[in-house]
């Protein structure tokens, strides 16, 4: 499987996609498919220098790869800011290279950008949040460009609604989906 990055639809312009690194991908994953106006999330391994990473080669901490999820969303139902807005409230992001007991660079906190609009929302998104006292600490999300992005394998696929019953998915990503529902009722779908 080479790189991809997916492109931005030609059929319809109010398509845009970014990725987000937030720990696990999975919890990413399953908190963006409940909003409004996301499309599609697919896990993944961004940046990095190992081509075609393997899951157990970017738990390793050594290909520089980060978990994220790869958010196409649609303008019209969902702006980047909200989506922005949802991700600073979904994780801890004054961690570094770790999220509660998934400890590793592999798990740092990153928004990948695509272009200057991009990085431009994403460095105000990360100043204001900085500025607003929300978190005691100063943040640590990297703002990076996105070089490269490759499908997690297909069992990492919708992982919480295959594995509702597994314990990860019960105690890591059930509260985060019930601090979505809390906080952000009206955005889902």
């Amino acid at each position: 499987m080479e790189s991809t990055i997916a492109p931005q639809s030609l059929e319809n312009a109010n398509i845009d996609t970014i990725t987000l690194g937030a720990g696990c991908f999975w919890c990413v994953e399953a908190v963006f498919q409940r909003l409004k106006g996301v499309v599609t999330v697919m896990p993944g391994y961004a940046n990095g220098h190992t081509p075609r990473p393997t899951y157990q080669q970017v738990c390793s901490g050594k290909t520089g790869h980060v978990e994220v999820a790869q958010i196409v969303f649609d303008t019209i139902d969902v702006k980047i800011w909200d989506i922005l807005e949802v991700f600073w409230a979904i994780h801890d992001p004054t961690q570094i290279d770790r999220q509660g007991n998934d400890v590793g660079t592999q798990y740092r906190s990153g928004i990948y950008f695509r272009n200057q609009y991009q990085e431009h929302i994403a460095r105000q998104s990360k100043e204001l949040v900085g500025k607003s006292g929300i978190w005691p600490s100063p943040l640590a999300t990297e703002i990076v460009a996105l070089s490269s992005f490759y499908p997690a394998e297909n069992y990492h696929h919708n992982y919480y609604l295959n594995n509702l019953d597994q314990g990860y998915c019960r105690v890591v990503i059930s509260p985060k989906i019930e601090k979505l529902k809390k906080l952000f009722a009206d955005r889902l779908k």
